[in-house]
């Protein structure tokens, strides 16, 4: 079996769960001005990878149908495999050293206001990929200088050199998914380390920047530990916030235990809200990246 493709399903795993009404995204627009077509093009012209894509995130068609995308950087082949993802997991190649450039010019070319870099993890490379988000984003201050960058980082094993590399290119956002509870780290993202994580997060805090993370719940969470997790976030730095669900993209993935319910979701946005967190996004369909765009003036407000 080649080692590169996605996990295959198999007859002894049980079957995904059906999606409740409030997971299912409908969206309709004229054909002759597919915006999503727009996107699409825009990517495969420019040999680019998506997080959309590659993740089979949900929100592909309504994200872009707003002609925003997730770039995904360095591949799209991940070192890690993580129970909850759906990108390939293998050896990379080699980083493609004009990739920067080209997500530059899609950048300009689609007038994005605030764009979204991200990338697989690079265990192989010394500096885990941290100097090809840095050049990504010196490339995309050149031609789109008032462009908000958010960059999504893997943890680049919490060296220290990796991530004062990013910081000397001055992103806008530094969001680093914790994605889980501790108490489910292990059995969800073994080659990950919650620890680990939040001194990432603290260190970004610590060096001025904007602080963004991430939880996704239907994993198997408690209550409590959902909660616990918020606060160490919270002191951790973070003031940025998404609480999404987790769909599991195939049997073969981490079993998904239940459905969130859009009330829920709510609850947890006012119990992020009264710990402290100054922009909380939460719902059933909130990606990280998720409609980022629109927290421009969350930006402007956690700067000043």
């Amino acid at each position: 079996m080649n080692p590169l493709k996605k996990k295959p399903r198999t007859k002894s795993q049980t079957s995904i769960p059906s999606k409740p009404e409030w997971m299912k995204v409908r969206i309709s627009f004229p054909k002759e001005a597919d915006p999503v077509a727009i996107v699409r093009n825009q990517v495969a012209g420019k040999r680019l990878n998506t997080v959309c894509e590659s993740a089979s995130c949900p929100n592909l068609n309504h994200c872009w149908s707003r002609k925003t995308a997730t770039y995904m950087l360095s591949g799209d082949i991940c070192t890690r495999r993580c129970g909850y993802c759906d990108v390939a997991f293998g050896k990379p190649g080699a980083l493609d050293p004009d990739e920067p450039l080209r997500v530059a010019n899609s950048v300009l070319e689609l007038e994005l206001n605030h764009v979204v870099l991200t990338a697989v993890n690079r265990d192989d490379l010394a500096d885990g990929g941290a100097g090809h988000f840095a050049e990504t984003v010196r490339q995309i201050r050149k031609l789109r200088p008032n462009c908000v960058i958010e960059v999504l980082i893997p943890d680049f094993k919490a060296k220290q050199t990796s991530l004062d590399c990013l910081y000397e290119s001055m992103p806008n956002i530094i969001n680093h998914n914790i994605e889980t509870v501790k108490e489910l780290f292990s059995h969800v993202a073994p080659q990950k380390n919650y620890e680990r994580s939040l001194f990432v997060l603290k260190n970004i805090a610590e060096q001025g920047f904007v602080t963004k993370s991430g939880i996704i719940l239907g994993l198997g969470e408690k209550d409590e530990h959902i909660e616990a997790c918020l606060k160490d976030l919270f002191h951790s730095g973070v003031r940025m916030l998404t609480i999404g669900q987790y769909l599991q993209p195939t049997p073969s993935h981490y079993p998904l235990q239940r459905y969130v319910t859009p009330e829920e979701f709510q609850l947890w946005k006012t119990v992020a809200v009264k710990i402290g967190f100054k922009h909380v996004s939460s719902g059933p369909l909130v990606r990280s990246s998720y409609h980022a765009d629109e927290q421009i003036d969350s930006v402007e407000a956690l700067n000043s």
